[in-house]
């Protein structure tokens, strides 16, 4: 590319960097929550349960995120519909970060009684609050910039938000880890991570505070005005698309609570593995995601979105007939190996969904609908895996684990099935 004519991701890197930053700082925010989940609430917040009930009441407080992001959603939606895209993506990561560094300063059981597991409980729903706002904006400030035929490409920025706050987490817990007694992390140092939050969000709200509104949307508001309420627009024109939108997603959360937060808690519990050398195998195996999402970007905008998603929750739906044979092998290696493929396959069915969910709806409802849909459907596949998984160890089931992926990739393809029945790109 000449200089007078530069490669759109140079053109763009401003844009692409405030996706990426802030959707990064959004999931290591997410993240340190369920690692710590996996590692010490359990104990901390519910101690009077037995250790396995433990770990199900503090999977289901993780869940709890689930319920606020669609709320998030509606209500970051309407505003990122009405006002644009830049602002509200703003307020979203400053709830989001708040709610973090909240968590560094909860009082524990011991020391609040039942107050405190209902306080870890409205973290958690602050947290969902503004990640449902988030990740829909982010991925618009993305698409909505890029030029004709690199709306998979430029997408992907959001999407590769995930790894690295994945691996800045599990990273920073893998430091304390090593360097600290296990008695001391678990009475103070898992505060750490929640406490440091502060210092990324502040740079994802210096790196967006420098953006402008997206192209896309400058242009709609400057041949009409805003719909009164986006999302009774929404629900009442474009409720179709909504649904089957909400069902594409289900694959790729599904994967990835399975290898993240349950694999933790199993691998470093009941499994016996080290922790240290659990924790690095996956987060090497996190690097698969990361190729999964680099590789469905590209073919995405060769062969369509919608195609590559349906491969990526195919594979994992494969993969998940013998997840819990590699992690329950007693091996490492094979850990890793396990939980590479089954992020490669995530990453393939993460990869294509900003752009995805994107050409779903116009741009006066925009927001509104990809964050509805990206968050409904990670109701089924997030806050539920993690909790059915779960289930099926405490009754001696682990071999059946495999039909959650592979249920979530049917789902996955009847959602795929029905947007080209609609003749939705």
């Amino acid at each position: 590319m000449s200089q007078n004519n530069p490669h759109p991701i140079i053109k763009n890197a401003r844009i692409l960097t405030a996706a990426l930053v802030g959707t990064s700082v959004e999931f290591y925010d997410f993240y340190i929550f369920a690692t710590a989940t996996a590692l010490v609430f359990g104990p901390m917040f519910f101690p009077e349960a037995a250790p396995g009930r433990q770990l199900l009441l503090a999977f289901m407080s993780l869940g709890i995120a689930f319920v606020a992001r669609p709320v998030g959603a509606i209500a970051f939606g309407h505003f990122g519909d009405k006002i644009g895209r830049k602002s509200t993506l703003v307020a979203s990561l400053i709830l989001m970060g708040g709610s973090t560094l909240a968590v560094g300063f909860l009082p524990s059981y011991a020391q609040a009684g039942v107050l405190a597991p209902i306080l870890l409980c409205v973290c958690r729903f602050g947290q969902g609050f503004g990640l449902g706002g988030e990740w829909g904006g982010a991925a618009l400030l993305a698409v909505e910039n890029a030029p004709r035929g690199w709306e998979a490409r430029f997408g992907c920025a959001p999407q590769l938000g995930a790894p690295v706050g994945f691996l800045a987490a599990n990273g920073l817990f893998l430091v304390l880890g090593l360097v600290m007694p296990e008695a001391d992390f678990k009475a103070w140092g898992w505060r750490i991570p929640f406490l440091l939050s502060v210092v990324l969000v502040g740079v994802g709200l210096w790196v967006r505070l420098k953006i402008t509104e997206t192209a896309a949307f400058a242009e709609a508001r400057a041949h009409e005005k805003p719909p009164e309420v986006p999302l009774g627009l929404l629900l009442s024109q474009h409720w179709k698309p909504l649904i089957a939108g909400s069902a594409g997603v289900v694959s790729c959360f599904s994967l990835f609570y399975l290898c993240t937060a349950f694999a933790l808690a199993q691998g470093t519990g009941p499994l016996h593995y080290p922790r240290t050398g659990f924790m690095v195998a996956q987060l090497a195996a996190n690097l698969m995601l990361a190729a999964g999402i680099g590789f469905a970007a590209v073919w995405s905008d060769r062969f369509g979105s919608g195609r590559i998603l349906a491969w990526g929750a195919s594979l994992g739906a494969v993969i998940g007939a013998v997840y819990w044979a590699g992690l329950s092998s007693g091996s490492l290696v094979i850990v890793f190996i396990t939980l590479s493929a089954a992020l490669f396959a995530m990453g393939m069915a993460y990869g294509p969904l900003s752009g995805w969910l994107s050409g779903l709806f116009p741009v006066e409802v925009r927001y509104s609908g990809i964050s509805m849909a990206f968050n409904a459907g990670g109701i089924i596949g997030g806050a539920l895996t993690p909790v059915l998984a779960q289930g099926l160890i405490e009754k001696g089931h682990g071999n059946w684990i495999g039909i959650i992926p592979a249920v979530a990739g049917v789902v996955t393809l009847i959602g795929i099935g029905w947007t080209r029945r609609l003749k939705v790109k």
